[in-house]
């Protein structure tokens, strides 16, 4: 068994940091991954600009994407785990390639799959989610490991000629699940209603 690399000094704990990350986040459109970071931001405050995912594991970054080159005078964020965004590593190549410069993609790194029982990540092996985006070309990337660069990060505007992507290391804590609306359609229209389309 390789040696693991699971973050100890972090004192990051994962729904102070999405509170925090959310905290003024004005007019931008949040998409969630599966599990964890869904219930992170509702616990955060729902919105209507929140599109949770259900079920959809690895296509949150893909989703992102989707929405900041349709709506390009919108920010869009993903957050995201590291276990999700590992099963769509491919994604971070797509989004490199169409380089828009609306969209951030913050991933809760706790080294660990927490859906699936908290086993060992490829995080938890020395796979750097930072790296794998600079190589795909992604204008700015960082790894956060305390709350002062968090807070840096979450109050400054992308002003990235492109992407950024920031990992952020988390502690293994596992808060009780805060669970929003699963009913996908209701979803999904009442983020177009937000954005002024009409219910399809």
């Amino acid at each position: 068994m390789p040696e693991t690399n699971i973050p100890e000094t972090t004192k990051i704990e994962r729904r102070d940091a999405v509170r925090r990350i959310l905290a003024n986040r004005g007019e931008t459109i949040v998409v969630c991954g599966l599990g964890s970071s869904t219930y992170d931001v509702f616990a955060a405050g729902d919105d209507d600009r929140n599109f949770y995912l259900w079920g959809a594991m690895g296509g949150a970054v893909m989703i992102g994407l989707g929405l900041a080159i349709a709506q390009p005078d919108k920010p869009v964020l993903v957050i995201t785990g590291d276990g999700e965004a590992l099963m769509g590593m491919g994604a971070l190549a797509s989004v490199a390639a169409q380089n828009p410069k609306n969209l951030t993609i913050i991933v809760l790194d706790n080294a660990h799959f927490g859906e699936t029982g908290m086993q060992p990540s490829h995080t938890a092996h020395g796979v750097e989610l930072a790296e794998v985006a600079t190589a795909c070309g992604f204008e700015s990337t960082q790894t956060i490991v305390d709350y002062d660069s968090l807070d840096a990060y979450s109050n400054t505007p992308n002003a990235a000629n492109g992407p950024r992507l920031a990992v952020v290391k988390i502690t293994t804590d596992n808060p009780d699940r805060a669970l929003p609306n699963l009913d996908g359609i209701y979803i999904k229209n009442r983020l177009r209603s937000s954005l002024g389309f009409q219910p399809v």
